[in-house]
């Protein structure tokens, strides 16, 4: 039976992505340069995502997506670009402490160079790869190699969460909402337009408003940063550091060049991030109404409602934790910022930490859990299940209840004026239950694995990092918290996570429907 898939196509468009990478890679590149740091890295990547680039795309002059086709180009793309992602890492000259476990034998590229450290293994720089790009910000860097890393491999990993984050807002208001993935066709609900690719009349003029609106957002983020190191609020907070973590919070990714992330700045840094998070987690079709002054349409929304509401409630109670058994917290004002930080941190999947939070009671801990599943809006550069899909699932829930009371009534599901119909209800609850699957699966995996290896994971730690794999947020608990790394895990584990954060961060359907047959076929 002959394919019914168009893989050239597929590939091709691939292919002008690849090729297109070379343009954010001369940024490290350069830097590198005036470091006086080595260039090789860079240098590689550029060559190879050019020739892979240039070739793929000249499979198929002629490019036919339909359905099918979308779904290879956002699994393919997603998975290309990070395996050219982490050339760099492979590659950089930076070696381990005698100390360190990752301390091997030294890599050979010409020149007399030879590199190890803690991205010599292809796997932990394949790991570091997908992490930056699916701004998962889960990382297998030291304490030690933040210092001793260049600027150069450091703003490598910010850019890769930027375009990350700027890939999946094209991807998911661009193709997600027609490919009917876990009922993102909502977003045309709840931003009150017909389609949402009739923003404009081409979806490339879409995707050139998303384009001004993220860049815009990431400027006047790292103005804001820098100006507080100026007036002297901030001196940790110099330029490189404020463009890295502007690059981090608007695409909600979480890397950061500091071993201690946001906890090594001034509490203002840490106030000002808060509503950037929000932000970046917000539907930026809204956002663009906004911009054009229609700022009522924000308010309008049920799910912005919604996800303000979830954020300021598990806030509170992780602040009103804090407040009665602060621990190591000193006053009520870090109280409420870090607790405030840390929720925010969380429900946006950014993975930022203002505070090792891993030291907190239980109680905040398992709130700080809970709020991994929640996830910042649909259209937005969040992860996780997305607060729209968590508030058609109460609404139905609800609506269950009440005709168990009412068998003969009739209560539709709405989202404003507008009625969700019922095939939609049901790709919602069909995504989140796969969802919680892989979770789960994860979980077993993640344990199982680490006893084979000899190492002991508890299972709050093991559902933490799951989680935080699975959909896209960073951090976990225990050896896996925001101030530690995933080195601690067996490099089978860690390969798998790779697979896992890749899945996950294109909504799990792109890829798990290509291992059907009929995919292909039917």
């Amino acid at each position: 039976m002959a394919l019914r898939v168009d893989w050239r196509s597929s590939a091709s468009q691939t292919g002008t992505v690849l090729k297109w990478l070379s343009v954010p890679l001369a940024a490290p590149l350069l830097l590198a340069l005036f470091d006086g740091r080595a260039v090789v890295p860079f240098a590689v990547a550029i060559a190879v995502t050019l020739a892979l680039g240039i070739g793929m795309e000249r499979l198929s002059p002629v490019r036919n997506l339909g359905h099918r086709e979308a779904f290879l180009v956002v699994a393919s793309a997603w998975l290309g670009v990070a395996l050219v992602g982490a050339i760099p890492f492979v590659l950089v000259g930076q070696s381990a402490p005698p100390e360190s476990a990752f301390a091997g034998v030294p890599i050979a590229v010409g020149g007399g160079v030879s590199l190890t450290g803690e991205f010599g293994g292809a796997v932990n720089a394949l790991f570091e790869s997908m992490s930056g790009l699916t701004t998962t910000g889960a990382t297998i860097m030291s304490g030690w190699d933040f210092e001793h890393q260049s600027r150069a491999i450091l703003l490598w990993r910010q850019l890769l969460q930027w375009l990350g984050g700027l890939g999946i807002l094209i991807v998911a208001i661009g193709l997600f909402s027609n490919l009917r993935v876990g009922g993102a066709q909502l977003m045309e609900t709840e931003t009150q337009t017909q389609s949402v690719n009739k923003l404009t009349p081409e979806i490339e003029q879409t995707a050139r408003i998303i384009w001004g609106l993220y860049v815009g957002l990431t400027l006047v983020t790292i103005a804001v940063l820098y100006g507080l190191n100026v007036v002297g609020l901030a001196p940790e907070m110099t330029l490189f550091n404020a463009v890295a973590h502007a690059l981090t919070s608007v695409s909600t990714a979480g890397f950061s060049p500091e071993a201690e992330s946001i906890a090594a700045f001034a509490p203002i840094v840490q106030w000002v991030l808060i509503p950037v998070m929000l932000l970046g987690a917000t539907n930026f079709i809204l956002l663009w109404y906004v911009v054009q002054g229609d700022r009522d349409r924000l308010l309008r929304s049920e799910e912005f409602r919604f996800y303000l509401g979830v954020v300021a409630f598990a806030s509170s109670i992780v602040i009103g934790v804090l407040v009665v058994d602060p621990g190591h917290i000193q006053s009520v004002e870090a109280s409420i910022r870090h607790g405030l930080f840390n929720v925010v941190s969380m429900i946006t999947t950014t993975g930022y930490a203002s505070f090792d939070y891993t030291t907190w009671g239980p109680g905040a801990q398992h709130v700080l859990f809970l709020s991994m599943f929640v996830g910042g809006m649909a259209g937005s550069t969040t992860c996780s299940i997305k607060t729209l899909r968590w508030l058609v699932i109460l609404k139905g829930l609800y609506r269950n209840l009440f005709l168990a009371i009412h068998p003969t009534a009739v209560r539709p599901i709405r989202l404003g004026d507008s009625v969700v119909d019922e095939e939609t209800i049901g790709d919602i609850f069909s995504y989140v239950m796969l969802a919680l699957l892989i979770f789960f699966a994860l979980t077993v995996l993640i344990v199982t694995d680490a006893s084979l290896a000899g190492r002991a994971v508890s299972e709050f730690d093991a559902l933490g990092a799951a989680a935080s794999i699975a959909l896209n947020i960073g951090p976990a608990f225990g050896e896996a918290g925001p101030m530690d790394n995933y080195a601690v895990f067996p490099t089978s584990t860690r390969f798998v996570m790779v697979l896992m954060m890749w899945i996950g961060r294109i909504e799990f359907v792109p890829v798990l429907i290509l291992l059907l047959p009929a995919f292909w076929k039917s």
